[in-house]
């Protein structure tokens, strides 16, 4: 399902682009959210003040020099929803999602999760008075994240399957009982995820790049993106609409094959998808339909990336002084491919939409600058090759054996 407005939007695009930028610094609680002071594009509330917030959005765009180089262009820059209160984009669409739910009187919201979105549902579920319930796969989800849903009073099912095991189990319960499903099937979370896009353009001052990069799991970013950048052209907020790259692990790329088969009618699912960027470790991708539209929108591409590149990746975004989850780092690695295969060219502009912050998954980080990363596939273990290792040094605790190994 979609949420399709017949938008009545008195003030010309150059206004509300004002009005966006004032409310900024006006006292409305509302406002200090980077979704709701964009409501007139995403107009299904009219009283704000039955928001449910914890001021998301608000989100940086970086320069980014020493990852540009390494992707072999000069102007790529990250968009870092990791630094939104839960530590992922989820927020944005959240604060929409759990919104209606309880307008519409929901009890218990639930979701199946590989973590990022039973954090931010279990915080906003928190600040609205509901019980929120969560589906994980059981051992497959970081402590990140689980820690947080914990935290913030979820009930936490650990189910002995996939993530595609849950979302089968919480679509089916929500069907047959009252429960109020909040993964992205839910078309009033794209909503919310939709203002990702308003801000960065607001933040580039309406000067739209040639791409926009993210990641691929269960495609609804990609969906609300596609989305977003329909809507602004139809209303004349833009005069062109970026092309939309979506970026998949090897190791779960289902959408990636439906992009390169002959026949885009049915996606076929990945039974046993393995990749440790865990946010994308996906099989069947509930958002496919809605990504493919926006893909076809924009004329836009999708890619996969193996592990090694992945986790290389992330390390130089590191180097770069920004941190993120495994699963941001694809973007990076992705544009790196896209531009060796010259599908970007060198001189186009770039951004890249980072979706989880370092912290989600820092096992992984010590894993790679330890040499450590390893992958469980269905042929076994298989390590990870890493070229930009910063191991750890270990001294005796000596100070002149320190400044001999410093040489101080």
């Amino acid at each position: 399902m979609d949420v399709d407005y017949d938008f009545h939007i008195e003030s010309p695009p150059d206004a509300l682009k004002a009005l966006f930028k004032a409310r900024r610094l006006e006292a409305e609680p509302a406002y200090r959210s980077g979704v709701w002071r964009f409501h007139e594009l995403l107009p299904f509330l009219p009283d704000l003040s039955r928001v449910v917030t914890l001021f998301e959005g608000n989100t940086p765009i970086y320069e980014a020099p020493l990852s540009s180089e390494y992707s072999g262009i000069s102007a790529l820059r990250f968009k870092h929803q990791g630094l939104n209160p839960t530590g992922s984009f989820k927020d944005n669409g959240m604060t929409t999602g759990v919104t209606v739910a309880r307008q519409t009187g929901a009890s218990a919201v639930a979701c199946a999760s590989t973590g990022n979105t039973s954090a931010s549902m279990a915080a906003y579920a928190a600040r609205a008075g509901l019980q929120s319930i969560v589906f994980v796969p059981a051992g497959r989800i970081s402590h990140g994240k689980l820690a947080q849903a914990l935290e913030y009073g979820a009930r936490v099912i650990e189910l002995d399957g996939s993530f595609d095991d849950a979302m089968r189990i919480v679509r089916e319960l929500a069907v047959e009982t009252g429960l109020y499903l909040l993964n992205s099937v839910n078309p009033f979370r794209l909503e919310g995820q939709k203002t990702i896009i308003i801000e960065m353009l607001e933040q580039l001052d309406w000067a739209v790049p040639d791409w926009i990069v993210l990641p691929g799991g269960n495609l609804g970013n990609c969906a609300a993106f596609g989305k977003a950048l329909h809507e602004l052209a139809t209303l004349g907020f833009i005069e062109r609409m970026p092309r939309l790259a979506v970026v998949q692990a090897k190791g779960a790329a289902p959408f990636y094959k439906l992009y390169k088969s002959s026949d885009r009618e049915e996606l076929v699912p990945v039974s046993h998808p393995a990749t440790l960027a865990t946010a994308i470790r996906i099989g069947n991708p509930v958002s496919w339909t809605k990504a493919l539209r926006s893909i076809e929108w924009t004329n836009g591409v999708v890619e996969q990336v193996s592990e090694n590149e992945i986790a290389d990746a992330k390390a130089v975004i590191g180097r770069d002084g920004i941190g993120c989850e495994p699963a941001s780092a694809v973007t990076l690695a992705g544009t790196k491919q896209l531009v060796s295969s010259r599908i970007i060219d060198r001189d186009e502009t770039v951004v890249c939409v980072l979706t989880g912050n370092l912290l989600k998954d820092p096992a992984y980080t010590i894993d790679y600058h330890s040499r450590k990363l390893r992958l469980e596939t269905a042929e076994g273990e298989k390590m990870i090759l890493v070229t930009r290792a910063n191991a750890p040094e270990r001294l005796p605790a000596d100070k002149d054996a320190v400044r001999r190994h410093l040489k101080l």
